[in-house]
Formats: C-alpha cells, structure tokens, sequence
C-alpha cells in the first residue's frame, strides 16, 4: 500500500535539504513516507552527481569575508560553482553567508571542512548541494589572518580581500578598507619585495628582459620607439654597488649633454627617482607597498600607510574566483 505524501511534508524536506520539490517528493515516496531516509536518499543521489562533475571547473562562485567584532581577526572564503546563474542565486548565497560563518570558528581549511553543518559535516554539505543544484560545489579558497586591526574588502562578491595593520591606529576603518580595495583591484600577491626569494627575482628579470628585447625587435621593424631595457626588475636588486653605478652613469650623461656640474645635485634625484622605477617593475606589480596607491598615484601606497602615523602593514590576503 502506497503511502500519501503530504505537501507539508514535502515542504518540509525541501527546506531541510533545499532540494527541488519534485525531488524531494520522489525521495519521500521511496523512503515510503520516512523523513531520514528520504534525506539519505537525497544525498546519495548528491554524492552520485558530485563524482559525476568532480572534474568540472568551478570558476564562478561568491568571494566572502566575516571580521571579528573587535577587527582582532577575519576569514575569507571562496564557495564555487560552474555557472554565474547558480552564484547570482538568492539561496546560493545565504548558503555562501552560513559557511563562512562557520569557517570563522577554525583555523585551516581542513579542520573547516571537517566542521558540523546540521548533522553532518561542511564537505558532505558540499556534496549535497551539488546534487541539489546539479553543478560542482567546492571552497576553493579558505584564508584567515589575525593582527591588532584587521579590515576587508570585497569586489561584487568576485573578489575579497583582507588587511592586518600592527596597531588600531585612528581611522584604521578607513585605511585598511583603502588597502583591501588595492589588494583586491591590483592583485599583489606580496606584502614588499623583500619577501621575494632572489632565484623567483632572478628568473623574472631574465624572462622580463627577454620579452622587451623581443618585443623591441618588433617596435624596430615598424620604426616605432623602442621600450626601455631595465637592469633590473626589483629593489632587492638594488645593491649599495647597483646605486652608486647608476648614480656615476648619470652623471656622466649629465657631463655628456654640458650640464653645468653646479646644478647636477638638483637634477640627480630625479633621474636616480626614474632608475629606481624602471628597475622595480617586479615589485610595482607585485607586492602591496610598492604599488602605486590607486587613489593617488602620485604616492606608493606605502607612503598612504605612512600618513596614518605609527602602524604599519602586517598582514594580507586576497582570494578570488577561478
């Protein structure tokens, strides 16, 4: 004898689970009227659908922050999804919003994803919302920092980013919010160069190098202006000895143009200010301080951070789809 399935029932498991009412109606009459099992029905079919797409690329998705109360520490996850159509989805978000409420309690991804969610864990959630919506689900990016003030930013929810100052100086609000929003428009993906390892400084300058003298070849052929072909690439480059050449080399060039020796200390900084920029491209790329400040490019964004007093930058991490 067939067992009658009620609307509120299936109303029911539907807001449980968040699987399609007619879903949720077949699992019901299969579980012959009995909730638990049709809940392991649904994520047996999850866990189906999930190997099936486990090598399907999740490249859309929501990028989300959650800041302790005291701005002490802060996480920062990325719930992916095949399509834009599922991201831009109401209840794709709020399900967004109740994972990173539930990261901001623990300290790595694993340990996260290991975490209770409604009697089961984050990473069998994952597997039953895949089968629910029928794309891969996936966190691809799980992030946390802790410093004395620590601020974020996030992007149309594409990308977000968060920055830890050393002292909650006033109006820390302000500077950290700035400082998220560069992080998370110019990409850097170091706090200063001199995090650099020399060998990754090495190769780049040589790869770098090569693609001007390529790209020169090119600009010569079409009697264009030919780029400029640096030194160097990073001011870990910059030796006491790299200095001091480009300071002889300038003024040599200032006695072979019949500059008068008396005006060359006023004309010196500034050709040692375009040296340092053209041997620093690596760093102006990469690394958050020595960007340019995308408010006001007239100072490096370590030079906004000054302005703001005794703090300094200590921290920061950006994530983002794909």
């Amino acid at each position: 004898m067939s067992v009658k399935i009620s609307a509120a029932d299936v109303k029911k498991l539907r807001e449980t689970t968040g699987a399609g009412m007619m879903d949720c109606k077949k699992a019901l009459v299969e579980a012959e009227g009995d909730f638990d099992k049709a809940i392991e029905i649904l994520r047996k079919k999850g866990q189906k659908i999930a190997a099936k797409r486990a090598d399907r690329e999740s490249t859309e998705g929501v990028a989300i922050t959650k800041i302790s109360d005291d701005n002490t520490y802060g996480v920062a996850i990325v719930l992916a999804c095949e399509t834009d159509f599922v991201a831009k989805n109401d209840s794709f978000k709020e399900l967004a919003q109740e994972f990173v409420d539930i990261a901001f309690n623990h300290n790595t991804k694993e340990e996260f994803l290991a975490a209770d969610f409604g009697g089961m864990t984050v990473a069998e959630k994952l597997i039953e919302q895949t089968g629910v919506i029928g794309e891969k689900i996936d966190i691809t990016s799980f992030e946390k920092i802790e410093a004395p003030y620590v601020g974020a930013y996030t992007h149309v929810g594409k990308i977000a980013a968060m920055v830890g100052l050393t002292a909650a100086v006033d109006n820390a609000a302000e500077l950290t919010k700035d400082l998220a929003m560069q992080a998370a428009s110019m990409g850097a993906v170091s706090l200063s160069y001199k995090d650099f390892d020399p060998a990754y400084v090495a190769s780049e300058t040589e790869a770098r190098i090569a693609a001007i003298i390529k790209d020169n070849e090119e600009l010569a052929r079409l009697g264009k202006t030919l780029k400029n072909v640096p030194q160097f690439v990073s001011r870990l480059q910059l030796t006491d000895e790299a200095m001091a050449e480009a300071e002889k080399e300038a003024k040599e060039q200032l006695k072979a143009e019949g500059k008068p020796e008396q005006i060359w200390d006023k004309i010196l900084p500034g050709k040692i200010e375009r040296f340092i920029s053209d041997n620093t491209t690596l760093d102006q790329e990469q690394c958050l301080l020595d960007q340019k400040f995308i408010k006001d490019e007239k100072k490096t964004v370590a030079e906004y951070v000054s302005s703001y007093g005794d703090v300094e930058v200590k921290n920061f991490v950006r994530v983002t789809l794909g």
